[in-house]
């Protein structure tokens, strides 16, 4: 597994762990935010969706 491959599988371990939360969106933007390096915010900024659940999908966008 890919370095880009790892963190779309975190961003999607991060989704599904916080489903529970009144807005997962916005609780997986803020974990990557406060706790992903710069550069893994860019790798995975630049990484192609479709590996991405909804939710992490919908996170990066925020985080852009």
């Amino acid at each position: 597994m890919n370095s880009r491959d790892r963190l779309i599988h975190m961003a999607n371990q991060i989704a599904a762990n916080v489903m529970h939360e009144p807005d997962p969106v916005a609780a997986v933007a803020t974990h990557i935010s406060l706790f992903w390096d710069p550069r893994m915010k860019a790798e995975i900024r630049a990484a192609e969706r479709s590996g991405l659940s909804p939710t992490a999908a919908q996170a990066i966008d925020i985080i852009r």
